[in-house]
């Protein structure tokens, strides 16, 4: 006797188990009646074998199991890669010769969003009582007809904004002009080349140099009628030479909104870019990413891309074949999940300190970077990089000697052991010998017998060399720490905070505690250092209001309110007469500071520029890779931040 295997709501089974259903059910349709065919159907439709069924058409034409198998296989379209769920819900309703039994197909997309949805068959009687399906593309899904096949459309999320310390988007659609060339209507490509290389170099501020290298030879590979691309400008920057390059023979413009910061420079390291998916994203994340994808690269944008990203949806709709054979996707939609947008990352940056800061660096070749912490809170409102917004996040990652400036940190912890005051009498010479090495001063000056003030204004490394004994093996170490250096800080992006020379013989003691010898710093930490010295207590820097960084450094101690005053005025002293005097006159309240130039290596002219101060609630780090003396190249720079701000 044949007994049925399926019941009402049973899924179909996949794999070798589906096509010993096939079988088994094949011998019993006749007496399993309607339902029994119909999870024949079912079975073989996931085996890719219906030969086990007979097929009619509406008007009763027997159809080939084999031509069913391939309409099935091309109505499916973009679903075709996986099998779908499929279930036979109810029992067939029988009316005479005719029934109709109910389906419930599920389909896995993308992303692990599912499709469910039910739809009817239609079975006719055939004279030796065997149970044959009415074949239309319908059963596939009631909106299909001939010709059609279900098509996937990827429906990208809007991506989650970079937003400033007001909670106002950082990033937003802005306006750009893509500027290309159709090769048909140039008559002279190198005049026009030499035309548009004139205009590109006229814009201001200037834009990184435009590569016209082989655009003839692109121009002469093109289709007549191509656009091939030259540059795309922000809508500023174009319209100061519209009048230039608008009725140039051949040149064409097209206008669009990219999501874009408020300049080109604008944090340009630290908030990375967003990109077209590249392969390699593509390759270390599999399936996440698809041609045509917006992808963070660096900085924010990166290290925050699964949040920014959002998560994709996606539509089913019907694609129709035309007389001529294209498949077009119609507008008719069987299915959508929505995407979901990326979230916001709230920073603490201040566009207009920001903005302020990116310029004051604008006029720099060299690498640079410019560190701007609000003293009262910590946070960090500017993280400026050069030249043209940098390539590396310098002003966060940079490990490199502090120089001179590193002598605030050694005259806090000799403030602090109380082993000199601000008015101690000190030698400046000319040199001073520690364990036969040799240091000296800027262009070898000597002040002779100088209030430590003194000394500390005009920047005296001898001063600082024959002083290293007073601070003892761990002293300056300790009074880095008091200032944040080298902590375990969690800014939500990797920074280097700092290490700070601890030990080691005479010699190496000595020149620490004028910034040289192993201590290394990034121009963020000595930012919060500084504030820590305005504030007069260290309050790890911050970067991420929401989401904030779990677990921050926790506070420092209050430093000695003796030590704070002593240093402040010391501070003062440098830009009134010492090494930072072009501050002087700077609007906006006095400014305190400290210069530095440090040595990088064993030749004494190699050096790196620095400037650390700050200006009412507002502290400030200079750096520029290679500038030779701080006063020289890093003081500047810190001027035209001040100016910029009071202007």
């Amino acid at each position: 006797m044949c007994r049925r295997t399926s019941a009402t709501g049973q899924l179909i089974a996949t794999g070798a188990a589906l096509l010993l259903s096939a079988t088994v059910l094949a011998g019993c349709s006749s007496d399993d009646g309607p339902d029994g065919t119909v999870d024949t159907f079912l079975a073989g439709w996931l085996a890719g074998d219906l030969s086990a069924i007979g097929f009619i058409t509406p008007s009763g034409d027997r159809i080939p199991a084999e031509d069913v198998t391939g309409q099935l296989q091309a109505l499916v379209g973009d679903l075709g890669e996986q099998p779908p769920q499929l279930s036979r819900g109810a029992d067939a309703e029988v009316t005479q010769d005719i029934a109709t039994a109910s389906v419930s197909i599920t389909w896995q997309l993308p992303g692990d969003v599912r499709w469910s949805y039910q739809t009817p068959i239609r079975l006719r009687r055939g004279p030796d009582d065997a149970w044959q399906i009415i074949w239309a593309p319908s059963i596939v899904h009631e909106q299909l007809d001939t010709g059609d096949q279900l098509s996937v459309q990827r429906l990208g999320p809007p991506r989650g904004s970079i937003l400033d310390d007001a909670g106002d988007p950082i990033v937003t659609a802005r306006g750009v002009v893509r500027i290309g060339v159709q090769p048909s209507e140039v008559d002279d490509p190198q005049r026009l080349v030499d035309q548009l290389d004139a205009a590109f170099r006229a814009i201001r501020p200037a834009i990184p140099p435009v590569d016209l290298t082989g655009l003839t030879d692109r121009l002469a590979d093109a289709q007549p009628d191509a656009f091939v691309e030259v540059v795309t400008l922000r809508e500023e920057a174009y319209q100061q030479i519209k009048p230039q390059i608008y009725d140039l023979p051949g040149t064409t413009f097209r206008a669009e909104q990219w999501d874009l910061a408020p300049t080109r420079e604008f944090a340009r390291a630290l908030l990375g870019t967003v990109d077209p998916v590249q392969r390699q994203d593509m390759d270390a994340y599999p399936g996440r990413y698809e041609i045509g994808d917006l992808v963070g690269h660096g900085g924010l944008q990166g290290g925050y891309e699964e949040r920014l990203r959002g998560v994709p949806g996606y539509a089913v709709r019907v694609a129709r074949t035309t007389p001529d054979g294209a498949v077009t996707v119609t507008d008719t939609e069987l299915f959508r999940a929505e995407p979901q947008p990326g979230e916001p990352l709230r920073t603490t940056l201040d566009p207009r300190v920001q903005t302020a800061a990116d310029a004051a660096l604008a006029g720099e070749q060299r690498r640079s970077a410019l560190v701007a912490v609000r003293v009262s809170d910590g946070a960090l409102v500017a993280v400026a990089n050069g030249p043209d917004g940098g390539a590396a996040n310098l002003a966060f990652t940079a490990q490199v000697p502090p120089g001179s400036t590193f002598k605030m940190v050694s005259t806090l912890g000799l403030l602090e052991t109380g082993a000199v005051g601000p008015d101690t009498a000190v030698r400046c010479p000319r040199t001073a010998t520690v364990e036969g090495r040799t240091f000296t001063n800027a262009d070898g000056f000597e002040l002779g017998e100088v209030p430590l003030r003194t000394a500390f204004a005009r920047s005296c490394n001898t001063t600082f060399a024959n002083l290293a004994p007073r601070l003892g093996a761990d002293g300056l170490a300790e009074a880095g720490r008091l200032l944040g250096l080298g902590g375990d800080w969690r800014l939500g992006m990797p920074a280097f905070t700092g290490a700070v020379s601890t030990g080691g013989p005479a010699a190496e003691r000595a020149a620490a505690a004028f910034g040289q010898g192993t201590t290394l710093v990034s121009p963020v930490a000595m930012a919060g250092a500084t504030a820590a010295v305005a504030r007069g207590q260290w309050r790890q820097p911050s970067l991420i209001l929401d989401p904030a960084p779990q677990s921050p450094a926790a506070a420092g101690p209050q430093l000695a309110a003796g030590s704070v005053e002593a240093l402040h005025a010391m501070m003062r002293q440098v830009v009134t007469d010492g090494t930072a005097q072009d501050l002087r006159d700077v609007p906006g309240g006095p400014v305190h500071g400290k210069t530095g130039t440090a040595e990088y290596d064993d030749n004494p002219a190699n050096t790196h520029a620095w400037f650390i101060g700050w200006q009412g609630d507002l502290a400030v780090a200079v750096f520029v890779e290679q500038g030779g003396s701080g006063s020289g190249r890093a003081v500047p720079i810190a001027e035209r931040f001040l100016r910029g701000l009071a202007g």
